[in-house]
Order: C-alpha cells, then sequence, then structure tokens
C-alpha cells in the first residue's frame, strides 16, 4: 500500500538568531543622526509654512450714552458750571446692582434663580453676597449665602444705563419719576425698583419668584448739584417739582 508522504513540520527560527531587518529598517539604520535631526527640523517649519485662515477684525462700537456723553453732556456742563478743563467734568466710575434674598438661606433655589437672572440683565457673572452678622429673628447665620450682586463699569456701565433709562424704567406700572433726593454728599445716587421682570431679558412665566434690586450709580461729581444735572442729562426720568 502506498503509505502518504507526511507534512514536514515548520520550521522554527531558532532564538539565537536574528530576523533579517526590513528596507525601512535597513533605511533607518543608513541613516545616522544627523539626518534624523534635519527631518525632524522640517516638518515643524513645513507646518508652519501652511497658510492660515485670516480671521475678521474685531469692531468695538462705542455705546450709545458714552458718544452722547464726549459729543454733548461733557460741553453742557462745562457751560452751566464754568469748568476750565474737561477733566474737571463729573463722569461715571461704576453701577453696582444688588439683589437681597433673605428666604434663599431656607431655599438655595430662590438664590440660583436669581443668579442667572442677574447675569441675564447685566451680562456679568454675579458676585454671592455673605451675611456679615447672624440675625436671629430672621434665621440668618453669619456667613451664609443672602443675596447677589454685580459691579458694572466702562462699556457695559453704559450699555446697561442705557437699557434700564429706554426700556425698563418705563415699563414700571405708575411710574412717576425717580425720587431726586437719593443723592449721598459724594454724588453717588441709590434708588430701588421692586421688580425685576421690567427688564426685557426676563420670560415672566419662568420668574420662581418676583424680587427687587438696589442700584447705585457712582460718579466723579463733588456736589449733589453736579451729579444731579450729569444723570439729567444722560435721560434719567427725575420726579418734576410741583
Amino acid at each position: 500500500m502506498n503509505e502518504t508522504p507526511k507534512e514536514a513540520p515548520d520550521q522554527k527560527q531558532p532564538q539565537g538568531e536574528k530576523q533579517p531587518p526590513s528596507q525601512k529598517q535597513a533605511q533607518d539604520g543608513q541613516q545616522g543622526p544627523k539626518d534624523k535631526q534635519a527631518q525632524q527640523q522640517k516638518q515643524p517649519q513645513a507646518e508652519k509654512q501652511a497658510p492660515k485662515k485670516e480671521r475678521a477684525p474685531l469692531v468695538k462700537r462705542t455705546p450709545r450714552l458714552l458718544a452722547r456723553y464726549r459729543d454733548e453732556i461733557a460741553p453742557e456742563m462745562m457751560k452751566v458750571f464754568s469748568y476750565k478743563n474737561k477733566l474737571q467734568v463729573p463722569r461715571l466710575v461704576k453701577i453696582v446692582i444688588n439683589v437681597g434674598l433673605g428666604e434663599a438661606t431656607q431655599d438655595i433655589k430662590l438664590l440660583e434663580a436669581a443668579q442667572g437672572e442677574l447675569a441675564m440683565i447685566t451680562g456679568q457673572k454675579p458676585v454671592v453676597t455673605k451675611a456679615k452678622k447672624a440675625i436671629a429673628n430672621f434665621k440668618i447665620r453669619r456667613g451664609s449665602s443672602i443675596g447677589c450682586k454685580v459691579t458694572l463699569r466702562r462699556l457695559m456701565m453704559y450699555e446697561f444705563l442705557d437699557k434700564l433709562i429706554a426700556i425698563a424704567i418705563p415699563r414700571i406700572r405708575d411710574f412717576r419719576g425717580l425720587p431726586d433726593d437719593s443723592f449721598d454728599k459724594h454724588g453717588n445716587y441709590s434708588f430701588g425698583l421692586s421688580e425685576q421682570v421690567i427688564f426685557p431679558e426676563i420670560d415672566v412665566d419662568k420668574v420662581m419668584k418676583p424680587h427687587g434690586m438696589d442700584i447705585t450709580v457712582v460718579t466723579t461729581a463733588k456736589t449733589e448739584k453736579e451729579a444731579r444735572e450729569l444723570l439729567r442729562l444722560f435721560g434719567m426720568p427725575f420726579k418734576k417739582a410741583a
């Protein structure tokens, strides 16, 4: 009987012998360390030479009230008070918006909602205010969160003041003017708003609880008369004298 020939087993390479290098490895072996460094230096240069997309230039828009202050209000103030230098004319420094929520000690969600609404109104993230001392009657402990505030300066200050005078204040029910006796000795003006829904950014259906806010306009005016005239020229609607 014819026996079928057995297949020869695979010949395994002994462990002591090394496999022949591939073509790529042979090329890398022929290159010296200087050639490798030259190739590494060429790669970043090629990346730098790639054309970059040109971005459109950012155009900064001057707020309307700031342009009005430079063109109309400052010259008018110089005529009324006989200033000899433009630097003597009073100007706005900052606007501080403060929201007090004593109920936030019982429900922290009220404070979070007030922070979100104040951020939408001002365009800036509010800072949480803490209680400086404990008040037992109101169940407030020292260091507990009781509100939030925002300090606006420069361009954002003028944008907020323009929105406040032109849009928000006219939406107050039965509005008869802001009090003109709320100035301090340093030329700063403070007043309060009873509801936050007068601002167009606030959706009435999503408001958890109506709350008011205190607004302080800080100026460089040295007297109450100068500060009142400055804000009147900006368009602040004060009560008319009877």
